[in-house]
């Protein structure tokens, strides 16, 4: 496990996850640190999006699913019985896999969330942060003239970026990100990556990838994870030239997976 310097944005202690019978997450210790990426990596099946969406609740719409243990966001157990799970959701935004824009306006797109969320009283505040919200992952410059065209218009590049956009505009501090590169070419995923390591000046990333590659490069943490089970935790670097487990390094080395 890392035990290292910095401030621990999210702790897990404990946890187990239940799918009926089935025992996906099998007692996982984490502690995640501010404004840093993590990168969680392992063979399909072996929990990282699962692990991945128990931190803002997701999974609580899936039919027979148990959990046990904590996950503290800023010390408080987000599954605690008073816990809200729209506070939950909007401290922790989320990026899919494939970009998901909603059948709206660019504009619209952004300004959904903050009204859902009662966050602004007028227009102009909803102007502001959309066109905020856009500079941040610099599509402002592209798109400030065409904010009514439809944001299925876009390109996929364009649109996991806009779906970033309206994330961090209603203020999460966490963002979690599930294969967010996969539907993307190489140009627009090391553009995508670019973005994601000027963002982690602001917030804490959690990532899931099958891409070793852009784990060693992006990450400062990395979590590798097998049938369920946390194998090893440590610092990127750590994990790929020298790590403890002699599992980690036949997964980081090719040798298995």
């Amino acid at each position: 496990m890392v035990k290292k310097k910095g401030e621990v944005k999210i702790q897990i202690k404990d946890l187990n996850l239940y799918y009926s019978d089935f025992h996906a997450l099998k007692n996982i210790n984490m502690d995640i640190r501010a404004n840093r990426i993590t990168a969680l990596i392992g063979p399909s099946g072996c929990g990282k999006s699962t692990l991945l969406r128990t931190l803002n609740r997701i999974n609580d719409t899936i039919d027979g699913v148990k959990i046990t243990g904590e996950i503290l966001i800023n010390g408080k157990n987000i599954y605690g019985e008073n816990m809200q799970v729209d506070r939950v959701r909007k401290e922790v935004g989320m990026v899919f896999q494939r970009p998901n824009p909603f059948p709206l306006s660019i504009y619209n797109n952004i300004a959904f969330g903050l009204e859902i969320n009662r966050m602004v009283k007028s227009r102009k505040e909803t102007d502001k942060i959309v066109q905020e919200s856009l500079e941040d992952v610099l599509l402002w410059d592209d798109l400030k003239n065409n904010l009514k065209m439809s944001a299925l218009n876009l390109s996929l590049e364009q649109q996991q970026r806009l779906c970033v956009a309206r994330v961090i505009a209603i203020k999460p501090q966490i963002i979690l990100l599930d294969e967010p590169c996969s539907a993307l070419d190489p140009k627009s995923t090391t553009n995508l990556e670019e973005l994601m390591q000027e963002m982690k000046q602001k917030y804490t990333l959690v990532i899931v990838t099958h891409n070793m590659q852009q784990a060693a490069r992006l990450s400062d943490d990395t979590a590798y994870m097998f049938m369920g089970n946390l194998i090893e935790f440590d610092e990127t670097s750590i994990i790929f030239t020298n790590p403890s487990k002699k599992e980690t390094d036949d997964y980081v080395s090719g040798r298995f997976g």
